[in-house]
């Protein structure tokens, strides 16, 4: 069995030495050759084993808000952080569904309240809306004025508490009306930003319609408005955050998509 310790002072032909080194490595000293690699090491656990989840819900989160399309989702101005988006199932229809949006730091969206089940408009949507057609309008709005009839609820937004926000009479299905105007959100169509829902002032003419506003379900369809439940009405009240810049987004399912 070949030695390799020692075997080159007993060689005098460095060429052969050399070579009997070789054959002694080759052979009887295989064991003394390189070592293997060292096998990897697993990756520790996280020692917050809900740290992961959270990182992983973060990335499953959607860069644009579910059911918005690109074209919608571009009219969103880039300060908005605070989305209510308002849906129904036609354009004929005035059963009303309605969620509110935050966009986190990553710029992804996430659902932060409901969904709620109101209405919308007796004929529907139109993007053409005009005074007593009895559509609501569709597109994209600012919301950054609240009032109503009842002391403010809590509301991050300038509230305006009136007797003026009393209604009575009854609805396109009989119902009563009052209440309807305890709890109110102006949606920023044909109306001077920064004001009461009351402000009558109509930047684009009577003819255009307004007084649009977000308000009390009282049970049937609107004229115009949108309305959703009262508990529903003072949950959104304290989450709009005016700092988020909320806008409404509202019309027909397949029309938000586009």
């Amino acid at each position: 069995m070949p030695v390799c310790k020692g075997t080159t002072a007993t060689v005098l032909n460095r060429a052969l030495s050399s070579a009997l080194v070789l054959t002694g490595l080759l052979t009887g000293c295989s064991a003394a050759g390189p070592r293997p690699a060292p096998a990897p090491v697993a990756a520790k656990p996280s020692a917050d084993p809900s740290a992961q989840p959270r990182a992983d819900a973060a990335n499953r989160a959607p860069a644009r808000i579910p059911g918005i399309g690109p074209r919608t989702h571009g009219r969103i101005p880039d300060g908005t952080t605070q989305v209510l988006v308002v849906t129904g199932d036609g354009p004929d229809g005035n059963v009303a569904t309605a969620a509110l949006h935050q966009r986190d730091d990553t710029g992804r969206w996430h659902r932060t309240h409901g969904p709620w089940t109101g209405h919308n408009a007796l004929r529907g949507w139109t993007d053409a809306h005009t005074a007593g057609d009895l559509r609501s309008p569709i597109g994209v709005f600012r919301i950054g004025d609240a009032g109503g009839r009842l002391p403010d609820p809590g509301a991050r937004l300038p509230y305006d508490q009136d007797e003026e926000f009393a209604v009575s009479g009854t609805g396109f299905l009989g119902e009563s009306l009052e209440g309807s105007f305890d709890y109110v959100v102006a949606i920023d169509y044909n109306r001077v930003p920064g004001t009461t829902p009351l402000d009558k002032q109509r930047p684009l003419g009577p003819e255009a319609g307004g007084g649009v506003w977000i308000h009390v379900d009282h049970g049937g369809p609107t004229q115009a408005c949108v309305s959703l439940p009262r508990e529903d009405m003072t949950e959104l009240l304290r989450a709009l955050d005016p700092a988020r810049e909320p806008v409404v987004v509202m019309g027909p399912a397949q029309v938000l998509a586009g």
